[in-house]
């Protein structure tokens, strides 16, 4: 099952597709911008074209490209958030077990799938699995790639500073056969450490007439049409360039109802409610169902906001734009194990400026 074709960004694919021909492409390099944007997907075209048996990559015809087409390649490797392993400290064996049960799934999706929830990390067992493969020599192309999905998911740990340099130093030094991929939707969460050794490339929203073609891809269309039985045009207007909402599917119910509280609260003339809201998250564990919540309120304010620009009130929009980038900074906050409480209540503040 061939994963579903790329759309849009062809003025950046020239770019990087001649500085990967002409041996100019950084060894290690994060594609950051909006959430939603494809930066993942191309980052698998990117790593398509350095993988490809022929010049004019990517040319989708060779075996190294039907291999990858399948996710099945032997030289791709693929990082992103995955849940917790039982085993506190697992070996490689069944950190790359977990992998490729996960890639499988993606591949069985045609390379369509959710968001990763609250609780879904790169830990560092995963980093010390990339290490370790990066020092192999190329099962069948002449080089190996590795891309880091929603890399500002990585999880630090005590104890663990030895894997998290030889990370730091792949990613300073790779080996000559080796290409480091990372993105992010919130590249300042990434460490500094790590930001100060990619090269940063922007990647940007993609044209409606792109939107269209996705949302009419056949595999997409049957993918959305389960849950939405919205039109091709309204799917567009959803997206505001942005596609990856459209595959984002319903947050847990739970999580739903807990960020429009959260947001009712901040609209509230009730000095009492964003007191009693800011309670009720818990004194610990910001981690998991907090982070969800967050995530939940990112998405109806990315709403609000699509919603806002589509009726021409452009006030109302950039009053929810700032609204959602304050909902992402208390998201990195509580990546930090903080107070879910104190999160909530600086949030409410700052929400309850922004949107009345």
């Amino acid at each position: 099952m061939p994963i579903v074709d790329i759309y849009g960004h062809e003025k950046l694919r020239e770019r990087l597709g001649k500085s990967a021909a002409s041996g100019k492409l950084p060894a290690s390099i994060l594609l950051h911008g909006p959430r939603g944007a494809g930066k993942q997907r191309l980052a698998l075209w990117l790593a398509q074209t350095l993988l490809c048996d022929r010049a004019s990559a990517p040319c989708g015809e060779c075996q190294s490209c039907r291999y990858f087409l399948e996710l099945g390649h032997p030289d791709f490797h693929w990082i992103f958030p995955r849940p917790r392993l039982k085993d506190s400290d697992p070996d490689l064996d069944e950190v790359r077990e977990d992998y490729a049960d996960a890639i499988r799934e993606r591949a069985e999706n045609h390379g369509l799938y959710a968001a990763p929830s609250g609780s879904e990390g790169i830990f560092i067992s995963g980093v010390r699995t990339m290490v370790r493969d990066a020092a192999l020599t190329p099962a069948k192309s002449k080089r190996k790639v590795f891309l880091v999905g929603d890399a500002d998911r990585m999880v630090a740990q005590e104890g663990a500073d030895a894997a998290a340099n030889a990370f730091l130093k792949l990613l300073e030094e790779p080996p000559a056969d080796t290409t480091v991929i990372l993105t992010s939707s919130e590249p300042g969460a990434l460490l500094p450490t790590i930001r100060s050794r990619v090269v940063p490339v922007r990647v940007t929203s993609i044209a409606d007439a792109d939107v269209k073609a996705f949302v009419e891809d056949p595999v997409v269309k049957e993918l959305l049409d389960k849950s939405d039985k919205s039109s091709a045009a309204e799917r567009v207007r959803k997206a505001n360039g942005l596609p990856g909402f459209l595959l984002e599917g319903e947050h847990d119910a739970k999580s739903v109802i807990a960020a429009k509280r959260i947001l009712d609260a901040a609209l509230t003339s009730q000095a009492a409610t964003p007191y009693l809201v800011a309670m009720s998250q818990g004194a610990a564990n910001a981690r998991g169902a907090f982070s969800d919540t967050l995530e939940a309120l990112v998405t109806l304010l990315g709403e609000r906001m699509r919603e806002a620009l589509h009726s021409g009130d452009l006030r109302a929009a950039s009053a929810a734009s700032r609204a959602s980038e304050f909902a992402l900074q208390a998201k990195q906050h509580a990546s930090g194990n903080v107070n879910p409480q104190l999160i909530t209540s600086r949030l409410l503040r700052e929400l309850s400026a922004t949107l009345q």
